[in-house]
């Protein structure tokens, strides 16, 4: 049963991406001159460099952070909306270390990334603790906490941290011992991508452990399911739900870090930089499920330079990512997408388990 339920939940998903992508081909015949070049640089170009691919798997590094923090979070029905503004916050404290900080290569770069976690995680405490303590919806405050995060961020860059013989507001340059090495550089030749996203990879690794390989993570999972059940079973619901929420700053101020360090050398961002969003994205395309993010980043990667390429080489903007995306949203959330097959599948398997234990009774019946 379980086995056809996550299959289920597989051509579910596929069926989503592939209408989104229909709908996206409409969309294009109706507003293009060359809808087939625009096709092509959305679906098919951004595979055939591998400077594109590279460029895929640099774009992937921060979104599988957001992406995972989300999933601990809706995997308790907690609908918090911070990954952007923690993400951002983390990014700049980690810039601060990577330039007011004297260390050695590899610390250099471990502190960067642990005041980045700090941050990230006392950050997602506020809303944590209004919904435990004052009932506070969580998406709202999270959502609020943004903007808030930003705008401190922005008055410490503005007037205390920001080097004047710059033309534009940035930061000081950080220094080489706190920036993260590019990835084989040798074999990949010179691109962006960098150690990242091996440390993303690894994050995945130990976040699916954690969920599916712990106490805490099964906690979290059933409060998920059923909160009322949950509490009545003895699980400290609301340490869990300050737990799950914290760890999502957690990995969204990690993020942060990791992108900051490994791809740039100044701290510039003046405005969120839209991957907290991308993370509940992928969250919704991976279930929830931590394994399945990378694949979900890979695909949003993907995607977004698909959409960057048909901008440049056709007539049609951009923006066709967002179109993408809100249509992958709708089918998702559509309860009865795809119902009657999930009934069927369903039926079909508690038939045959039930043929089988028929079977094995009657086995025993004749050994007796």
């Amino acid at each position: 049963m379980r086995n056809k339920t996550l299959g289920f939940e597989i051509i579910r998903g596929a069926a989503s991406i592939l209408l989104a992508l229909a709908v996206a081909m409409v969309f294009i015949f109706i507003i293009s001159d060359e809808p087939f070049t625009a096709l092509y640089n959305l679906i098919v170009a951004p595979l055939t460099n591998m400077r594109y691919i590279w460029m895929i798997l640099e774009r992937m590094i921060p979104i599988i952070f957001t992406g995972l923090g989300v999933c601990v979070m809706f995997s308790a029905n907690q609908f918090n909306l911070a990954g952007e503004g923690t993400l951002y916050i983390g990014a700049f404290v980690s810039a601060l270390c990577a330039i007011y900080f004297d260390l050695p290569p590899v610390l250099h770069v471990i502190v960067c990334i642990l005041a980045a976690v700090v941050v990230g995680g006392l950050s997602m405490l506020i809303p944590a603790i209004l919904k435990t303590k004052l009932g506070a919806s969580e998406m709202v405050s999270s959502l609020m906490l943004n903007y808030i995060l930003l705008q401190l961020g922005l008055y410490f860059l503005n007037y205390h941290f920001s080097d004047r013989t710059q033309g534009a507001t940035m930061t000081f340059q950080f220094k080489p011992t706190a920036q993260i090495p590019k990835f084989l550089p040798n074999l990949i030749g010179r691109t962006n991508l960098s150690w990242g996203i091996v440390i993303a990879l690894a994050a995945t690794v130990v976040i699916a452990l954690f969920m599916y390989r712990t106490k805490w993570g099964y906690a979290i999972r059933m409060i998920g399911v059923n909160e009322s059940f949950a509490k009545y079973s003895g699980i400290k619901v609301g340490a869990m739900v300050v737990l799950c929420q914290v760890l999502g700053g957690v990995l969204s101020g990690m993020g942060g870090a990791v992108e900051m360090l490994g791809y740039f050398e100044r701290f510039k961002w003046r405005q969120l930089p839209g991957y907290g969003w991308n993370g509940v994205t992928i969250a919704i395309l991976a279930k929830n499920n931590p394994a399945f993010v990378p694949l979900a980043a890979f695909f949003m990667a993907y995607l977004e330079r698909g959409c960057n390429l048909m901008q440049i080489n056709s007539d049609v903007p951009a923006e066709m990512l967002s179109i993408i995306q809100a249509v992958i949203f709708l089918f998702f959330a559509a309860e009865q997408f795809l119902a009657k097959y999930r009934h069927k599948l369903v039926v079909k398997g508690a038939k045959e388990e039930l043929a089988e234990r028929t079977s094995g009774h009657g086995k025993k019946g004749a050994e007796t």
